[in-house]
């Protein structure tokens, strides 16, 4: 290997690190935070769940709950419903992107969602991690940095591998940058740690930018449909439920009740573990339509389903309650699945909460590694004088990964 090209090869990885080390951490941080944010949200929000009804206890339609929350926020434009099968589940009513409030399925009862605290924190971290915390137009600019830092993320992952691949295959050369070793100070362990931990979570570090540069970029996301022989959706963002167009109904006619809808759909499927329906004209949903011009389409969670993040659609003519169109995962393009399968990669949710915990465990890894990068860098370029190193201080390997000049 290349002594000069060790070199090429080692200053860009200093300089980027140092350069984008401060972005890359934040991010790590927050990726940690955020690692298991529906869970803990779901485990903190006790208004999720009503009292116990009685056994022979009539639940409400939907139309009546979607009601009641119109009278109780006259404000609110209501643009999805979430039904669970526990029988002291609350309805969800979500009204505006991230937002929402529970209804009792059998009172009507209208609450705010609880954990508000928690719910904020936890949105706050969302935004530092996408967009460095920015607001409004200036969100393009922070947008623009962490996407950037998430590149250089990668090559620092890639040029890692190359800088830590050992020049001779022997334990005394490799030990020191496989696993930690006791009774280093300074320098000796922060190489050691900055080795080890970059070795181990190498690839889930790669999966993590890697999945992240395709959500930054519209090129990424349209080279994903295009390597898979798709074509690239016009917007940019996670795959949106095919658009169905509804026949024309006869003159005078009028929607079904929503609860007839459901009940439809929930026929489909043999179990379900919730069921949902985006309303047309709501915060973050569709623009408002001509009532009878776009299909209503529910999605369901079924238990046992793969992928874990799979659902199936139905979209549903609402005036006459025929089913127009049923898709699953399995149904749609290898570019809308594979651009899926990204999305629920980067947070680790593809592999359910064991690959939460990974992301997250490499995430805080992320933090030691620029910690330990700055540690490494500062002592390069502003060294100790005086400074007395032990022989058992110095692992064997620190002259294959640190080129001196």
């Amino acid at each position: 290997m290349s002594v000069t090209f060790r070199k090429v090869i080692f200053w860009p990885h200093l300089v980027a690190g140092i350069i984008a080390g401060l972005v890359i951490a934040i991010m790590s941080i927050t990726g940690v935070v955020i690692a298991f944010e529906h869970e803990l949200v779901d485990w903190a929000d006790h208004e999720r769940w009503v009292q116990a009804p009685a056994p022979d206890a009539p639940r409400l339609p939907i139309d009546e709950l979607l009601a009641r929350v119109r009278q109780a926020r006259p404000e609110a434009k209501p643009s999805g419903v979430t039904v669970y099968p526990e029988p002291t589940a609350a309805v969800l009513v979500s009204i505006g992107r991230g937002s929402g409030v529970y209804v009792n399925p059998y009172t009507g009862e209208v609450k705010e969602q609880g954990a508000k605290g928690l719910r904020n924190f936890l949105h706050v971290m969302e935004e530092w991690h996408r967009w460095l915390g920015a607001q409004g137009d200036n969100r393009a600019a922070g947008r623009a940095i962490t996407g950037a830092s998430n590149a250089v993320f990668l090559f620092l992952a890639v040029s890692g591998l190359y800088l830590w691949w050992p020049r001779k295959w022997t334990w005394r050369t490799v030990r020191p940058t496989v696993w930690f070793r006791s009774g280093l100070r300074g320098k000796a362990r922060d190489f050691n740690w900055h080795n080890v931990l970059g070795l181990w979570f190498l690839p889930v570090l790669v999966v993590l930018t890697a999945t992240g540069m395709v959500i930054s970029y519209k090129w990424a996301s349209d080279l994903v449909y295009t390597l898979t022989g798709n074509t690239p959706p016009a917007t940019q963002g996670p795959p949106t439920p095919t658009v169905v167009k509804v026949p024309e109904p006869p003159a005078g006619a009028t929607p079904i009740a929503l609860d007839t809808l459901f009940t439809e759909a929930l026929a489909q499927v043999p179990a379900w573990e919730n069921i949902s329906v985006r309303l047309g004209g709501g915060p973050g949903g569709p623009p408002p339509k001509p009532q009878g011009t776009q299909a209503l389409t529910f999605s369901i969670r079924e238990p046992g389903a793969w992928p874990l993040f799979a659902s199936t659609q139905f979209a549903m003519d609402p005036f006459t309650g025929k089913v127009l169109l049923r898709e699953t995962f399995a149904d749609t393009n290898t570019g809308r699945q594979a651009r899926t399968w990204i999305r629920f990669l980067h947070t680790g949710e593809a592999l359910g909460w064991v690959g939460q915990l990974i992301a997250a465990l490499a995430s805080l890894g992320g933090v030691v590694l620029v910690w330990t990068g700055f540690a490494l860098s500062w002592r390069r370029f502003f060294p100790r004088r005086n400074a007395r190193t032990t022989p058992a201080e110095v692992p064997a390997a620190t002259e294959q990964s640190e080129p001196t000049a």
